[in-house]
């Protein structure tokens, strides 16, 4: 892909990518700061998306979407619920079998889905599938507030890149490329959170 593709591609984005892509970095940028008002950017952005999904046969891609939209109102809800005396989101560690389980939720998900999908004239089924289950466990992990949703996201967003990439979308692969390097530091982010929680604090 030549350096005129990647000009062409951005030049002939619709607004609706554009805006979607906008929304999303603002929305990842407050999940790292651990912000409710993420989920008010997310459910503009996934609405978007729908379309936009709809519109290039990414159909996995479009239902992730789709079930967004709901997720997004449980999120603010589950976040509302759980905050210190300061106002601030607290996080959870979470264990080792409860991850491993999720790990396989997202597999089979990823392969039975995608398997369906081979069956209509959807695009990248697997691949697509794939963004599909492990952002589904992701977003669940993430509205749980577990430290390690990111490492999922990570998974997700180096898959995604690829796919829309192939696919044209070139708002959307540079906006999942600073996903990649969001949820990285997201990662670390949280981490340090969940160490100050455990840290008694000295105020009186």
């Amino acid at each position: 892909m030549t350096l005129q593709d990647w000009f062409l591609g951005f030049a002939g984005a619709s607004a609706l990518e554009w805006i979607a892509t906008l929304a999303g970095l603002l929305c990842v940028g407050l999940l790292i700061r651990r912000n409710i008002w993420t989920w008010g950017l997310g459910l503009i952005q996934v609405t978007l998306y729908v379309y936009i999904f709809w519109q290039a046969k990414l159909y996995a891609d479009m239902i992730l979407n789709a079930i967004y939209i709901v997720l997004q109102g449980y999120g603010w809800w589950a976040w509302a619920q759980h905050k210190d005396h300061t106002q601030e989101i607290m996080v959870e560690w979470g264990t080792l079998p409860e991850y491993l389980l999720w790990i396989g939720v997202a597999l089979v998900g990823a392969i039975g889905m995608g398997w369906l999908l081979t069956h209509t004239e959807a695009s990248l089924p697997y691949p697509d599938s794939f963004i599909l289950s492990t952002s589904l466990v992701a977003q669940w992990l993430l509205t749980q507030r577990r430290v390690f949703n990111w490492a999922f996201w990570i998974a997700v967003d180096g898959v995604a890149i690829g796919v829309y990439l192939q696919k044209g979308l070139y708002p959307t692969t540079l906006l999942y490329t600073c996903f990649l390097v969001m949820a990285s530091v997201g990662q670390w982010a949280w981490w340090q959170r969940y160490k100050a929680q455990l840290t008694p604090s000295t105020s009186s």
